[in-house]
């Protein structure tokens, strides 16, 4: 490793404005955001800073920032890729993955990454393929589904049209077409933020002053460090957020929420299965995010509107599947837009080799922002 980058508070945001270690900028427009929480990952490696980055991802924070910076990212199948090092944040979703300017680099990078780690107990005993090797040109006898509940009102209209354009590049490459349903996608966003803040809140309990972390010089009691060093070590998102996750584990709550989000969880990946077994799909493509990056600041007040940047990302955490995100144009010209591809299970060689084929069919493999400018 050669270096750290800058991303949200303990992962938690998705436009890495909440960040102790201030705002970090998109590369094709300084005025807006790079996406988050690994911003800091994707826009070193859009403004060639480095050839490739890690991210974590738990709720799309690798893919909506590779989409708005205009590279590659994937967040592989969960326990491919070893969290041993990882500060935890929702344990259940939590993934590494690679950032690259290509889908070979990715390729390369997962191959390197992947395998059983023994000192994880999440992680996979499962045979590594070689990835580079699913790199093959035409989509001939892969099916792709796209999910109607993807495409939906409050869509930007220009993401909408290169979205589906990079779908019709797919078909001209030989791929099948076929729409899908994944009914229960639009209960996605609300099961997240019942499970992700309710393992936060259990996970970040180890930051009080004694165990772990920062700890606050000005008390008087024990009971005063705990409340003082929790204050002050964690910014306003992370409160929040421990704060959702506490009440939803809170005595008379817990099988009100935790319990229910947990049976809907199951449900959101029942509607994957359904698509890759009984409707025979291979990968499923869609939006990333509803829109181009934003502006700086413009959600920064309004959490919910900031959550819902997730809503096309989220899903893919829950079920613990595959995905990634390849560019497939610009809107308006400048600002970059990815296309989500999805897969079953332990299947990153049909994403690898999907995603190859739209780069290979839109000619956006290695865009890069006018750095000079």
């Amino acid at each position: 490793m050669l270096g750290k980058l800058n991303m949200d508070e303990f992962a938690m945001g998705s436009s890495t404005e909440n960040s102790a270690f201030m705002k970090t900028r998109n590369p094709w427009d300084l005025d807006r955001i790079p996406g988050g929480s690994s911003g800091g990952s994707a826009a070193a490696v859009a403004a060639r800073i480095c050839v490739a980055s890690l991210g974590s991802d738990t709720g799309g924070s690798i893919r909506q920032p590779a989409s708005h910076c205009g590279v590659v990212g994937m967040k592989p199948t969960y326990g491919r890729v070893s969290r041993f090092g990882l500060v935890a944040f929702a344990s259940s979703l939590d993934q590494i993955g690679p950032l690259t300017r290509d889908v070979r680099d990715c390729a390369i990078l997962l191959e390197a990454i992947s395998g059983h780690d023994p000192r994880d107990s999440t992680s996979a005993d499962v045979p590594v393929p070689r990835y580079t090797e699913s790199l093959v040109k035409g989509m001939k006898g892969l099916t792709v589904g796209v999910p109607s509940e993807y495409f939906i009102e409050g869509l930007d209209p220009e993401v909408e049209k290169l979205v589906r354009g990079g779908i019709e590049a797919l078909a001209g490459q030989g791929a099948e077409i076929r729409e899908v349903s994944l009914p229960h996608t639009q209960y996605a966003v609300a099961t997240y933020y019942i499970i992700a803040p309710a393992e936060a809140s259990s996970n970040l309990s180890r930051y009080d002053g004694v165990k772990y972390g920062f700890r606050a010089s000005d008390y008087s009691s024990l009971m005063e460090m705990y409340q003082a060093t929790r204050t002050e070590g964690f910014g306003d998102e992370v409160k929040r957020r421990i704060m959702i996750g506490t009440y939803c584990l809170s005595a008379g709550y817990y099988d009100a929420f935790y319990r229910k989000a947990s049976q809907v969880r199951t449900l959101i990946t029942r509607d994957f299965k359904n698509a890759f077994i009984e409707e025979g799909c291979d990968v499923l493509a869609a939006p990333v995010a509803p829109t181009p990056a934003f502006r700086i600041g413009d959600k920064v007040d309004d959490p919910l509107q900031m959550y819902l940047s997730d809503i096309f990302t989220i899903p893919v955490n829950l079920a613990g599947i595959p995905a990634m995100s390849v560019p497939c144009g610009l809107a308006g010209g400048r600002l970059p837009v990815g296309l989500q591809l999805m897969a079953d299970h332990f299947q990153e060689e049909k994403l690898l080799r999907a995603a190859y084929n739209l780069e290979l069919a839109t000619g956006f493999a290695n865009i890069s922002p006018d750095l000079e400018g």
